[in-house]
């Protein structure tokens, strides 16, 4: 493989991650919101610096993006991409530190004028960040063709009211053409989606590596709008055994579920629970009431299909039970959910085959977070991700990659682009 100069692509990201904070600034930190006006920015900034060195930009009917860069065989691509939404107030490095990596790799190969084995191709995806439309990844569905069906009218932004379809039309994309599975990528076409992405843990950290090659995406169950329903009574008045409060009931949900959680990890199970939402009734709560009603979300991932299926039926049995013992009835609400996914192996070998060739440390590790890389895994297509260290986890303004472990895992990504045709055979 040849030996590429990255500082202009080193100086190109750089400058793009220092723009697109000042652009889409939100204090505390940067709001991107999807098919608003920061997303629209930073799609616009990173499209005007990979055309400046000769990438052919698209658009699909959902409004990804996807800058291309041209390769020896053209019937196929390379796909290095993440999206460019965030959540409100949150990190300018979660899933940009992905495209603009992608952007750079190109630039690199541009400059130095190598072609490789096929095109490369930069995903701009939309609609990463659930906060904005109740589902999961939106964006590569879309660009997959693989969008659920009602989808596209049945959701609605969460600061607008408005439906997926609207905002996809506003734009001036094509909603109907989501509606009948419009595709612009296939798995028969792409060879390999590859995502880097800035970890939102710290292993990394623990551990004292720049980056690693990610095993494998964990999958998920989510219910968004869990409703605990008992009886407001007077605190004073109503006795312990003629109760039906929703806050103990509720208490004892989640210190159910915390309880399951470690009898499964004790076990050997992977898995997480989360209630990261809990709260009473604003306009009926009162210090002097027993609550009548509690709302909370739950979150729960795992890497086995299994265990998420054995987990929710638990689930169930834990709300029946503590609802026929508190007089409360438990209302789970909507169900998302998205699968395990499993990372190609020739992929995370080749990632760390760059790694050593760069003389950067080898490390594989799995994904705790959903990623856009678990739709083009789940959908056929090769997939890898590259985790890049970062302080202070992600979701936060405080998120805090620095840019030579940036620098590290874009000369891995930039010596796998310039691998040969048969690197990228699973054979």
């Amino acid at each position: 493989m040849p030996s590429l100069d990255l500082d202009a692509a080193r100086r190109l990201a750089s400058g793009l991650f220092d723009a697109l904070f000042e652009q889409t600034r939100d204090d505390p930190g940067v709001t991107r919101v999807t098919y608003g006006d920061g997303e629209q920015a930073a799609f616009a900034l990173v499209a005007e610096a990979a055309m400046a060195f000769g990438a052919e930009q698209t658009f699909d009917a959902a409004g990804n993006q996807f800058l291309t860069l041209a390769g020896r065989d053209r019937s196929k691509r390379i796909v290095v991409g993440s999206h460019l939404d965030s959540v409100p107030h949150g990190g300018n490095f979660d899933g940009a530190a992905g495209v603009i990596m992608g952007v750079a790799a190109q630039k690199a190969l541009a400059e130095a004028g190598v072609v490789p084995a096929y095109d490369v191709t930069v995903a701009c995806l939309r609609a990463e960040e659930s906060c904005w439309f109740p589902h999961s990844y939106i964006g590569s569905k879309t660009a997959l063709g693989r969008l659920e069906e009602g989808i596209v009218d049945g959701v609605r932004r969460s600061d607008s009211g408005e439906t997926l379809a609207h905002h996809i039309d506003a734009l001036g994309f094509d909603a109907e053409g989501v509606r009948n599975g419009a595709s612009w990528l296939t798995p028969e076409t792409v060879v390999a989606y590859i995502e880097p992405h800035i970890e939102q843990a710290p292993a990394l950290i623990d551990a004292g590596l720049p980056l690693a090659a990610v095993s494998g995406i964990r999958g998920s169950f989510r219910f968004r709008e869990m409703v605990c329903r008992g009886e407001y009574s007077h605190s004073g008045a109503m006795p312990r055994h003629l109760r039906r409060d929703a806050a103990v009931a509720s208490a004892r949900l989640v210190v159910g579920m915390q309880g399951l959680w470690e009898r499964m990890e004790a076990d050997g199970e992977d898995l997480t629970v989360t209630f990261g939402q809990i709260g009473t009734d604003p306009a009926n709560h009162s210090f002097s009431k027993v609550a009548g009603e509690v709302r909370l979300c739950l979150d729960v991932r795992s890497q086995n299909e299994a265990t998420l299926a054995r987990v929710e039926q638990e689930l169930q049995t834990l709300c029946a039970t503590i609802g026929q013992e508190t007089g409360t009835r438990f209302d789970l609400g909507p169900r998302s959910r998205s699968k395990p996914a499993i990372m190609a192996p020739h992929l995370v070998a080749l990632v760390n085959d760059a790694c050593r060739a760069k003389n950067l440390p080898v490390h594989t590790m799995p994904s705790g977070a959903g990623h856009d890389a678990a739709t083009f895994a789940n959908a056929g297509v090769p997939s890898v991700m590259i985790f890049i260290r970062n302080a202070n986890g992600s979701h936060n303004p405080d998120e805090a990659m620095e840019m030579v472990d940036f620098d590290a895992a874009l000369a891995a990504l930039t010596e796998m682009l310039t691998a040969p045709a048969t690197a990228w055979r699973s054979e």
